[in-house]
């Protein structure tokens, strides 16, 4: 049965399950490690060893038009190729450190991976963050939520994780409703409608919700010696970028206070101009 206000699906949508992911949480898990298969290697072929020299590998670049690997290729060095690919004109330090953020989303990988990637970003990081496209400085920081070296770096890491991940699930649903991302919402919300899981409205006007997410995250960034200026360099960005969930909602935040300024304005002058007609006209002569 339909309503005016929820109007009827399209004749080619299934009905909805009565849960999102009915076989939850074995089937969840199981499609997570589906994705966490092995790297393979071929004969002869391994990640570079833990006490490589990193300094040739920020000085070397990779060359534009390499031309790709003959014969066949192992996964490894098919995937390999995949990374060179994309980071052409990039360091071959950034490549390495794709490829071991490859291998360390797998379910195994080498026993000195987690090391060197440490060791790739206590030495060297200052210098990717230069470089580095925001993609994959994306990629290494949510890589520490799982390999960092203490507790704060994993810390920050799992936080930058749900964050981000987070923020690409809403603003790819978001694109569907045809508007652009600088674009705001009208402000009608469906009748009935309801935030889930029984949670409280958003205040727009005195809310603070954006600032309780981002406030511990950019603190803890701010502490932390090796993972924090990754963290706020990509905080920092988040914050300039001009087409995302929390600009949207700041200058939601601050057309409600220029509209409410306005009719307090607007309120007073009425009440000033009230006050003039009330008064007497004084003695008279």
């Amino acid at each position: 049965m339909t309503t005016a206000d929820s109007p009827a699906p399209p004749p080619d949508l299934p009905e909805s399950p009565s849960l999102t992911y009915p076989d939850a949480p074995g089937g969840v898990i199981d499609r997570w490690n589906g994705r966490r298969g092995p790297v393979l290697y071929g004969r002869g072929e391994a990640l570079p060893p833990l006490d490589l020299d990193l300094a040739p590998l920020l000085r070397d670049r990779v060359p534009e038009g390499e031309p790709p690997p003959t014969g066949r290729l192992s996964h490894y060095k098919r995937k390999l190729w995949q990374l060179r690919r994309e980071l052409e004109g990039q360091t071959e330090l950034a490549v390495l450190n794709a490829d071991l953020i490859v291998h360390l989303r797998r379910a195994t990988f080498p026993d000195h991976a987690p090391a060197l990637f440490r060791r790739v970003w206590t030495e060297q990081g200052a210098a990717l963050m230069q470089d580095l496209p925001t993609r994959w400085l994306i990629s290494s920081v949510i890589t520490f939520g799982d390999f960092g070296e203490t507790e704060a770096q994993r810390r920050l890491g799992l936080s930058l994780n749900v964050l981000f991940s987070l923020i690409k699930l809403y603003e790819f649903e978001r694109l569907t409703s045809g508007l652009g991302p600088d674009e705001l919402f009208r402000r009608k919300r469906k009748k009935g409608s309801r935030l889930p899981l029984g949670m409280l409205d958003f205040g727009l006007d005195s809310g603070g919700l954006d600032f309780n997410l981002l406030a511990p995250i950019w603190k803890a960034a701010q502490e932390e010696p090796v993972v924090g200026p990754l963290a706020c360099l990509l905080l920092d960005r988040l914050n300039a970028d001009p087409a995302n969930l929390f600009r949207r909602l700041q200058r939601m935040r601050d057309g409600r206070r220029a509209h409410l300024a306005k009719l307090e304005a607007r309120a007073e002058a009425e009440e000033a101009a009230s006050r003039q007609r009330e008064r007497p006209d004084g003695p008279s002569t």
